[in-house]
């Protein structure tokens, strides 16, 4: 018999899988995007006291990519690597594991996220400039509102208390909270918020939304931010929002838009008299099957959006869902590096940093075949990145935006299937908004 019945968490089984593949192509990408980025920080690290050192900015930068890049399961076996490999901008460099392991430790992780900020604006220019077609939902909703964005919460896994510096925590001990928000139309991160509360509720987060969210902007919540006075703060600052209707909210009708058997539209006012919103807001029901599904948002003018245009911006919240399944599954931000507050903070800046770059290269590859971005899977090009390897070794292949989009290479997966049945309520997209 066993000695515990508790299944394992496959995501803190220990990494014994060996680095994958150096590639010149790639890590000239990566160079190109990174470098000015960490350029720009080097006063700041100066400012912040930090002298002159072999693990400084530019080094620790590079070894934390090329770590994430070529999934190096260890300190230890990162070490190795810096000894024999030039990495990026710096040449091979010999230092030891315990000198590395406690510079995880130290080393502030607000540089990361720094660097992160300094490089999202240039990713940015490069999204808006590409040609790939964009969903129609998001094209009609952009005439009115230039940004959209989706933000969700997630918690960060448990912490390994074989750690030294978590001996003394309890079992289960998780790493904090992370709460993000995505530009629908990019998918590029951002603002990432960390809160060491890993139990706290999303609406924890609503005063950075607050600071954060700009006047002439469109945001999509689910219902873990779902507070009236949250939603009168943002009109009152000409945000506009949509989120799904919580089953027990009360409402009273002020006017209908629209009634059919299948659609409902109709302004109202959230709330009863102990506690109210003091904002008119429109409430869409759409009936899937034999289910309602019901969504509030504070654009009330259907002329601006559409009842099927809120409806499919809000199933595009999805693709927040899908960015934590990279960061965390596929990138290992579920498999902490340190104990320490200020290393989660500097895996997490930094997964977060490689994602956008990540992000970069789906798009690229989304212009080149001229399909909207949710048809590219970013799993599958990450590990796609393994088999251009082989083909450019080869001689066979020398640009992974051509690589993934060639007719023979479809079989990587690259292209999601489109699937026949959906699970989630969906209106069709009038003529006029599918040609838009």
């Amino acid at each position: 018999m066993s000695k515990s019945t508790k299944p394992r968490n496959p995501d803190h089984v220990r990494r014994t899988n060996c680095p994958s593949p150096d590639n010149e192509v790639i890590q000239a990408r990566l160079k190109a995007l990174l470098t000015p980025a960490v350029d720009g920080q080097l006063d700041y690290y100066r400012q912040l006291g930090h002298r002159n050192r072999i693990l400084g900015l530019p080094v620790m930068v590079a070894a934390v990519a090329m770590l994430i890049w070529r999934q190096v399961p260890s300190v230890c076996e990162l070490a190795k690597m810096l000894a024999r490999e030039d990495v990026f901008w710096i040449p091979r460099v010999k230092v030891s594991q315990q000198a590395l392991s406690k510079r995880f430790l130290n080393f502030p992780a607000g540089i990361f996220q720094r660097v992160l900020m300094d490089l999202l604006p240039t990713l940015r220019e490069r999204g808006v400039a590409r040609q790939r077609p964009l969903p129609a939902s998001v094209v009609c909703a952009q005439k009115t509102f230039p940004r959209i964005f989706a933000v969700d919460g997630s918690t960060l896994e448990a912490l390994f208390r074989k750690l030294d510096a978590l001996h003394d925590a309890p079992p289960g001990t998780l790493a904090g909270k992370i709460c993000t928000v995505i530009d629908l139309a990019t998918r590029l991160p951002e603002q990432i918020w960390f809160t060491g509360q890993a139990l706290a509720h999303d609406t924890n987060f609503l005063d950075q939304i607050r600071e954060f969210a700009q006047a002439g902007s469109l945001w999509i919540f689910d219902r873990g931010f779902y507070d009236f006075a949250f939603f009168d703060d943002l009109i009152d600052h000409g945000v506009a929002w949509i989120t799904r209707l919580k089953s027990n909210t009360v409402f009273t009708v002020q006017r209908v838009l629209t009634q059919t058997a299948e659609v409902r539209d109709r302004i109202v006012l959230l709330g009863g008299a102990a506690s109210r919103c003091r904002h008119p807001m429109r409430i869409i029901e759409v009936r899937f099957g034999r289910t309602w599904y019901r969504y509030v948002t504070s654009v009330l003018d259907p002329a601006l959006l559409p009842a099927n245009v809120v409806v499919d911006l809000y199933r595009r919240r999805w693709r927040i869902e899908e960015a934590f399944f990279v960061v965390k599954r596929l990138l290992n931000l579920s498999y902490l590096w340190t104990g320490s507050v200020n290393g989660v903070l500097l895996q997490v800046w930094s997964t977060w940093l490689f994602f956008a770059v990540l992000v970069d290269l789906g798009d690229a590859v989304a212009e080149e075949l001229m399909l909207p971005f949710d048809r590219i899977s970013l799993e599958m090009v990450f590990r796609g990145l393994y088999h251009f390897t082989q083909a450019y070794r080869r001689g066979e292949a020398v640009d992974p935006v051509k690589y993934f989009a060639a007719p023979e290479n479809q079989d990587l997966g690259v292209v999601k299937r489109l699937r026949r049945k959906t699970d989630s309520p969906s209106v069709q997209l009038s003529p006029g908004l599918a040609g838009a």
